[in-house]
């Protein structure tokens, strides 16, 4: 199959990618929008709408329109699909092949949604990739080998973990604990600890700046300013990695839950390879400090974080297109 575009998409709930054949990855944004309530009218789109969240003027509203990497709102999302495309080939843009990577665990009309989105945005045709897949290829990992490999990637909305031998998905699981859950416990912790109310580009400030799922001996520590829920005046907070660890414990748990039972149900020798080889790590929420550790005891098989882990699913799904092009 022989085409002069094509474009592999990481639909994140969080942040879309957009990988374009022969380019690579020229757009990473928030996928995100900024509306006018009422009219519905698109204000901004991606970085410069994900700025005004929690700062948008009364008659303006931001909106993620994407949630547990499926489309929850069917005409923000394919307006914010016609910005990111139409951003990455420009206006004069011929129809492109399109890739789009899906979680495990998507019904037939969530993937059908998906392809009448992209087709509608301009897309000649549309592939669909599932995420832990795309992954792999990413990370650099040959998956038409004979032999077992296991990818947990954990994304915003979502963490996919898949068993992947000869180029398909032997067994898998997809659950809606990820980054996001991450932000929303530590937005929980401080409200309860200091009694503040901070949003959710705060939380994830604190989280990349002192997370941590493993205690430490000198835990690293931050201030936090945000609004106290009684006087309503703004006040500040002292949060620690320790506070942090504690906050997302359960949701940590839950991860490492999940990857256990898929464990449990792979066949003995594909899981050989599995406790030979480790466990690969990608998406955003794979560099949350100490999580591949953690994981890693819980299930006893070492884990690693793949190299770029928050590109490795675009390029995955670069690298599917660039394979339908030959």
């Amino acid at each position: 199959m022989l085409f002069s575009t094509g474009i592999g998409i990481d639909l994140g709930t969080s942040t879309v990618l957009v990988y374009v054949t022969g380019k690579g990855i020229i757009l990473r944004e928030p996928s995100c929008v900024a509306v006018e309530k009422g009219s519905g009218r698109l204000v901004a789109v991606g970085e410069k709408a994900y700025q005004m969240v929690g700062r948008t003027p009364q008659g303006l509203t931001t909106v993620f329109p994407l949630e547990g990497g499926v489309i929850s709102d069917y005409v923000y999302t394919e307006k914010m699909l016609r910005y990111f495309v139409q951003k990455a080939l420009g206006r004069r843009m011929v129809k492109p092949v399109a890739a789009v990577c899906t979680p495990c665990s998507i019904t037939d009309v969530e993937k059908h949604a998906i392809v009448e989105s992209m087709l509608k945005v301009g897309a000649r045709s549309v592939h669909l990739i599932e995420e832990p897949v795309a992954a792999a290829m990413g990370a650099g990992i040959d998956i038409s080998k004979p032999s077992g490999c296991m990818v947990v990637d954990i994304g915003g909305g979502t963490t996919d973990i898949a068993v992947i031998s000869l180029g398909g998905v032997v067994r898998s699981a997809s659950i809606k604990a990820a980054g996001n859950n991450f932000d929303a416990d530590i937005i929980r912790m401080v409200k309860h600890k200091a009694g503040l109310l901070i949003g959710k580009r705060t939380a994830e400030m604190i989280k990349i700046q002192i997370g941590q799922a493993d205690r430490e001996e000198q835990p690293s520590s931050m201030e936090v300013k945000g609004r106290h829920m009684v006087s309503g005046l703004p006040m500040k907070t002292d949060v620690t990695g320790d506070d942090v660890c504690q906050a997302v414990s359960g949701t940590v748990g839950r991860i490492a839950e999940a990857v256990r039972e898929v464990l449990e149900k792979t066949p003995p020798e594909l899981a050989s390879d599995i406790t030979e080889h480790g466990i690969v790590m990608t998406g955003g929420g794979s560099l949350f400090r100490g999580l591949d550790r953690v994981i890693g005891e819980e299930v006893g098989i070492p884990c690693f974080v793949a190299d770029d882990p928050t590109s490795c699913v675009a390029i995955g799904t670069g690298k599917y297109i660039e394979q339908l092009s030959r």
